[in-house]
């Protein structure tokens, strides 16, 4: 016999059980998209705890939809390798370039990442940070439901050593640290926003503009090109997978 009610226990128990052994870890990520996994890929399998907070309901960011709603991603050959670790087969198109489809990479870059220990909280939005003696030291929480509603209820806040901005064009992480803790560490000492598409330059700029913007505060994927002012690059995904390692590196190194 199946009780409703015990149905309910069994989710709040497992889920608040779950949820409070992870209020201080050694990182938090903002976006569950392809840098973000593969950061927290990486991060995990060195031993740190790795929390991801997604905003919406499905993570994998945009590579989910491919090309123009085809589900289909381009990566550079220099790439194909951190696809293939997580077990996605990759061809090589009749122009030279390689193909993967997207689903199966959203479906492997986040399985292989939970194996490796992190844990994933979605529906769940970062609306700020936790700012103490100068630095970033963790996030401040929210329903992505209460977000989206413009509802006044206050959030709540997880204490992370490192924490790394992986929202994607918007830079939502970095936009409200310029907003409240003061410039970034960068040379420009603001969000840039991108620029218009140009994907062999932003494939090469995503990568070297992955790195820590604020004491405690790194950035990966388009967040970095976003910051930075570089170009987008449209349905190539090798550069997102590439600037992932290397924030994982960098703050590896640091903690």
């Amino acid at each position: 016999m199946i009780d409703d009610v015990k149905v309910t226990e069994s989710i709040v128990d497992r889920y608040f059980k779950e949820f409070s052994e992870r209020t201080e870890v050694d990182v938090a990520i903002a976006g569950a998209g392809p840098a973000g996994l593969v950061a927290g890929r990486y991060l995990a399998e060195k031993g740190h705890e790795v929390v991801i907070f997604e905003r919406k309901l499905s993570p994998g960011g945009g590579m989910w939809g491919g090309g123009m709603g085809y589900p289909v991603v381009v990566l550079q050959e220099s790439s194909v390798e951190e696809i293939k670790k997580v077990g996605v087969e990759v061809e090589e198109s009749k122009n030279g370039y390689y193909t993967a489809d997207s689903i199966l990479s959203v479906a492997k870059l986040l399985s292989s990442a939970i194996d490796a220990g992190v844990r994933v909280f979605n529906i769940t939005t970062v609306e700020d940070v936790l700012y103490e003696e100068d630095k970033i030291n963790g996030v401040v929480i929210n329903s992505s439901a209460i977000d989206a509603a413009g509802l006044h209820v206050d959030p709540i806040t997880i204490r992370s050593k490192a924490t790394i901005d992986a929202t994607g064009h918007d830079a939502e992480v970095c936009s409200v640290v310029e907003e409240k803790a003061g410039k970034l560490d960068t040379e420009q000492g603001e969000v840039m926003g991108e620029k218009s598409m140009w994907a062999e330059m932003g494939e090469r700029t995503v990568v070297e503009n992955t790195q820590e913007v604020f004491p405690g505060l790194w950035v990966t994927g388009m967040c970095a090109n976003a910051v930075m002012g570089a170009p987008r690059m449209g349905p190539i995904f090798g550069g997102m997978l590439l600037s992932g390692k290397r924030a994982a590196e960098l703050i590896n190194s640091s903690l």
